[in-house]
C-alpha cells in the first residue's frame, strides 16, 4: 500500500508542475496547427513506450479527439515493419527513423521527437534530418538528452523516472491533440 501511495503521489506531482511547460505546449500545438493549415503533416517518431505513444497520438490527428472533423495528416514512422526492419537490417538502427523522414518529409511538415532519456541516437538522427529538410522539430522529452540542441521547440518533462515521464507524455500529447483539433472543428 505504501508503495502504491508513494507512486501515486510522485506521478500527481510532476503533473502539478506541468504548468511551468505551458509556453512550450502552447507553441508546439501552434507549429501543428499552423501546418496542417498549409496541407503539411505531422510525423511521430520514438521508441518502445515513445513508439506506442507516436502511433497513438497519430491515431488521434487521423480519427479525431473528442469532435468529428476532417482527418488530419499524422504519421507515426514506428509502424512500417518492413521498412523498420530492413533500414536496421541494410543500415543500421540509427537510421530507422531519418530514412523515412528523408523519403516522406517535406519542408513544412513537423516531427516530433518522443523520447523520455531524451538521448534516442535514431530520434536525434531524424531530428538532424528534419532540420536539414526544413522540417519543423519539437522534442517531447524527459529531464536530460541532446534531443533539446536538435528542436526548435522542447517539451522537457522534470523528471529522469522513464514510467513518470510517460505518464507526463501522454497527458501533455492529448493536450496537443485537443488545441490542434479546436483549430479545426470548423472544418468537416
Amino acid at each position: 500500500m505504501d508503495r502504491i501511495r508513494e507512486i501515486i503521489e510522485e506521478s500527481a506531482g510532476l503533473h502539478g508542475r506541468l504548468g511551468e511547460l505551458i509556453p512550450q505546449i502552447r507553441a508546439a500545438a501552434r507549429v501543428m496547427a499552423d501546418a496542417l493549415a498549409r496541407g503539411n503533416k505531422i510525423m511521430f517518431a520514438g521508441n518502445g513506450g515513445s513508439a506506442a505513444d507516436a502511433q497513438h497520438l497519430a491515431a488521434e490527428l487521423v480519427n479525431r479527439f473528442l469532435k468529428d472533423r476532417r482527418p488530419l495528416a499524422g504519421l507515426a514512422l514506428t509502424t512500417d515493419t518492413s521498412v523498420l526492419t530492413a533500414v536496421g537490417n541494410d543500415f543500421n538502427f540509427e537510421e530507422i527513423f531519418s530514412k523515412q523522414v528523408r523519403a516522406l518529409g517535406r519542408a513544412g511538415d513537423v516531427l516530433v521527437g518522443i523520447s523520455t532519456s531524451g538521448g534516442s541516437r535514431n530520434v536525434i538522427r531524424a531530428l538532424m534530418e528534419a532540420g536539414s529538410m526544413g522540417i519543423a522539430r519539437i522534442a517531447l522529452i524527459g529531464e536530460g538528452g541532446a534531443m533539446r540542441d536538435h528542436a526548435e521547440t522542447v517539451i522537457a518533462v522534470p523528471s529522469r523516472n522513464t514510467p513518470r515521464v510517460q505518464e507526463v507524455h501522454i497527458l501533455v500529447g492529448h493536450i496537443l491533440c485537443e488545441l490542434v483539433e479546436n483549430e479545426f472543428t470548423h472544418i468537416v
